[in-house]
């Protein structure tokens, strides 16, 4: 069992899916108390980044699935987080955009994620944190399907 982890421990993407897990299971009861689930507070997050966003668009720039996706979105819009509206040209497509209380929630929430993001990175100093970043940042750029 050991030999394994060990082997488990230099496979990357292996190391990136526990961390980010993790990630999520520590940040989770945080964004609980601030009203929001992980999937909320993902999307909270590129809107309040990126808005306007198609579903599709979402569904990449969040990481998840967009089955998943619309039944979150569906919740936050009946909290009055988003609101969908029809483009001019196709009603066959919305366009997703925060509400001004979904703007607050994103503000009340995001605190959690850094805080969770400083115990994730407790280990390495403020040099080595930009040194992951910048490395994390390259591999996306190269293996991404997707120009967003």
């Amino acid at each position: 069992m050991i030999e394994r982890a060990e082997v488990l421990e230099d496979f990357t993407p292996y190391l990136i899916n526990r961390i980010i897990a993790r990630y999520n299971k520590g940040v989770e009861s945080a964004l609980k108390a601030a009203g929001v689930s992980v999937a909320q507070m993902r999307a909270l997050a590129v809107l309040a980044e990126a808005e306007p966003c198609t579903i599709n668009e979402l569904s990449v720039l969040t990481v998840i699935k967009q089955s998943t996706l619309s039944r979150t979105l569906d919740n936050m819009e009946q909290a009055g987080l988003i609101r969908r509206e029809a483009r001019d040209s196709d009603n066959r497509y919305r366009r997703i955009s925060l509400t001004p209380a979904g703007f607050e929630a994103y503000k009340t929430a995001w605190p959690a994620m850094l805080a969770m993001q400083d115990t994730m990175l407790n280990a390495l100093d403020p040099t080595e944190r930009v040194t992951l970043n910048k490395l994390l940042v390259r591999v996306f750029y190269d293996i991404r399907h997707h120009e967003f």
